[in-house]
């Protein structure tokens, strides 16, 4: 909305005498500094509406009333604080502000649409996942293959529309790896469209399967966003991008201004979420925010680049499915199904050899940190 509302000032004030005024909003112009301004109100809004927010859920009794899996351990109860009854679906607020700044702050590009028709259509997944919790009283939730449909839908519609338009066709048909720079397939839809649809659905399941301790997927989403920040200010700047021989995604740019808005909207929920929590963000948080990295690393042509700087979001998705597959294949072989890790996701693991819940957070947010080192150091190891 800011940067119409300085066209239109510009605009009007053009050959008069408060031409001065044009001139004074014409930094609204920049990415920088809505980026900025993005972050701040997201920030602020935050840490304004977060009190409220946890009464008014709590008034609901949208409280988490069925067990945690990290207290079904006996051995973990003295290291682990009660969970039940902190309210949960705190994800409305995180959606509701990301939404609400990136609309203010950016330029309302096809990008930027898509990005946030993602985030609006995972989180009303995650509510109906989280409602399904708390009515039924169990951990269980919504059917997996319902969310599997929709995230999969989802993900399918957004490649086939961006192969459809011929100025994005090339974010799926071009094929592009981590440290090389030209496409190592052109013309190849077949494969990238199942590489997009893997990006989004993976990224929103990694992030969902990560949520499990106190400020855990929200400050690695905040690490992994502050990458991706830097990543589409660099894709949507033309002379960055020729620089770096990274693929030039016109309007990228204004991606920044989102990844801003999260960056600032998830800060202040870990002011609320951090150990010991006020309020989880639940499935309903979770989902839209690993679709949104998702989508993100599709439009600025670096989906593989997401499996770098959201390292510890696949380390922690990775151990879901070696200890399913190794269970279930043991199982059948002899009769009794055999554990690789002491529980899944990994984080369970690590409190079960003895961390506490801090340690595995702070220990995460370190490995996430050099994950998203490396995943910048892609801009110029090419």
């Amino acid at each position: 909305m800011f940067y119409y509302l300085h066209l239109y000032i510009t605009e009007l004030a053009t050959g008069t005498e408060w031409e001065w005024l044009a001139s004074a909003v014409n930094m609204f112009r920049y990415v920088t500094v809505r980026a900025a301004g993005a972050a701040v109100t997201a920030l602020l809004l935050s840490l304004w509406w977060g009190p409220g927010m946890i009464r008014w859920l709590k008034n609901l009794k949208f409280g988490q009333d069925y067990s945690d899996k990290a207290e079904e351990g006996g051995d973990l109860k003295a290291r682990v604080l009660s969970k039940k009854g902190t309210p949960t679906m705190g994800g409305i607020m995180l959606v509701l502000i990301m939404d609400l700044t990136a609309l203010l702050w950016a330029q309302w590009n096809t990008l930027v649409q898509l990005t946030l028709l993602s985030v609006l259509v995972l989180a009303g997944l995650g509510f109906y996942d989280d409602y399904a919790k708390i009515t039924k009283q169990t951990s269980a939730g919504a059917a997996e293959y319902v969310k599997l449909v929709v995230q999969f839908g989802l993900a399918l519609f957004i490649g086939i529309y961006l192969w459809q338009l011929p100025a994005t066709r090339h974010l799926v048909s071009d094929i592009m790896v981590p440290f090389y720079k030209y496409p190592v397939l052109t013309g190849a839809a077949w494969l990238g469209i199942p590489i997009t649809v893997f990006a989004i659905v993976g990224s929103s399941n990694a992030v969902n399967l990560t949520d499990g301790l106190d400020g855990l997927a929200v400050g690695l989403t905040v690490i992994v966003g502050l990458v991706f920040a830097v990543l589409t200010y660099v894709a949507g700047n033309k002379v960055f991008a020729d620089y770096l021989f990274i693929p030039h995604a016109p309007g990228a740019g204004e991606l920044t201004v989102f990844c801003a808005a999260m960056l600032g909207a998830g800060l202040g929920f870990l002011w609320f979420n951090c150990h010991p929590a006020q309020m989880f963000m639940g499935d309903t948080g979770s989902l839209a925010l690993g679709g949104a990295l998702g989508i993100m690393a599709v439009l600025i042509h670096q989906p593989l680049v997401l499996v770098i700087a959201g390292g510890v979001f696949v380390m922690e998705a990775a151990s879901v499915l070696i200890q399913r597959f190794y269970f279930k294949y043991t199982r059948r072989r002899f009769g009794q199904g055999r554990r690789v890790f002491l529980m899944a996701p990994l984080h369970h693991h690590y409190e079960k050899l003895g961390w506490y819940e801090s340690q595995v957070v702070t220990r995460f947010y370190i490995l996430g940190i050099l994950f998203g080192l490396l995943a910048l150091s892609t801009l110029k190891i090419r």
